[in-house]
């Protein structure tokens, strides 16, 4: 039977491998400004005070985050809701933020207000949007995010990725790393008893 190592030296080695994420993460951002941006489509989705483009949704920003949500049905997509919402002011701060979801606008409206979000929502229900940006499987939607920014009378696409479980979206899977079992199974859902 081996030795279990040890707390002290446990952590030390987890502080080198998170030193070792933060470099990758440099590098991820650098790479990223190289990155030549994508020109999209002004499209058009419906909201709760009707008809909205892309373009509208900027606001008065340079940027835009766009959450490729994939509606009430997704347990996940809600728990990321959830979290976005946490720091919506931050991030509105720098940037205009939106979820996109095929559900109508009346049902996210009724799904906002059980949950207490307050980021805007519009529906691309009827649209190839999420389907131009990647977020379209064979027979479902993918959840990620797409960033835009505004050029002029142009909109570019400069960044997207999708969303997992574990990814760095969601603070929930991180502090479950801190468990020595990890999630160990557990499964996301709308509610909890």
């Amino acid at each position: 039977m081996e030795t279990p190592m040890q707390y002290r030296e446990g952590t030390e080695r987890l502080a080198t491998y998170r030193r070792e994420i933060a470099a990758l993460r440099q590098k991820m951002r650098s790479l990223q400004r190289e990155v030549e941006p994508e020109e999209v489509e002004d499209c058009r989705f419906q909201s709760a005070d009707g008809e909205v483009r892309l373009s509208q949704l900027f606001g008065g920003k340079d940027y835009l985050f766009v959450i490729h949500n994939m509606g009430i049905g997704c347990p996940n997509c809600t728990m990321w809701a959830d979290g976005f919402n946490g720091v919506l002011a931050h991030l509105e701060n720098r940037a205009a933020f939106v979820v996109s979801s095929p559900d109508d606008p009346e049902t996210q409206r009724a799904f906002a207000a059980a949950r207490g979000w307050r980021f805007r929502m519009v529906s691309h229900r009827g649209t190839s949007f999420a389907a131009d940006m990647g977020y379209r499987g064979d027979d479902e939607w993918l959840p990620g995010v797409s960033v835009f920014r505004r050029a002029g009378d142009r909109i570019l696409r400069v960044s997207d990725t999708g969303f997992d479980d574990g990814d760095d979206f969601c603070a929930v899977w991180h502090f479950f790393d801190l468990l020595p079992e990890g999630a160990a199974g557990w499964r996301a859902r709308s509610t909890y008893a």
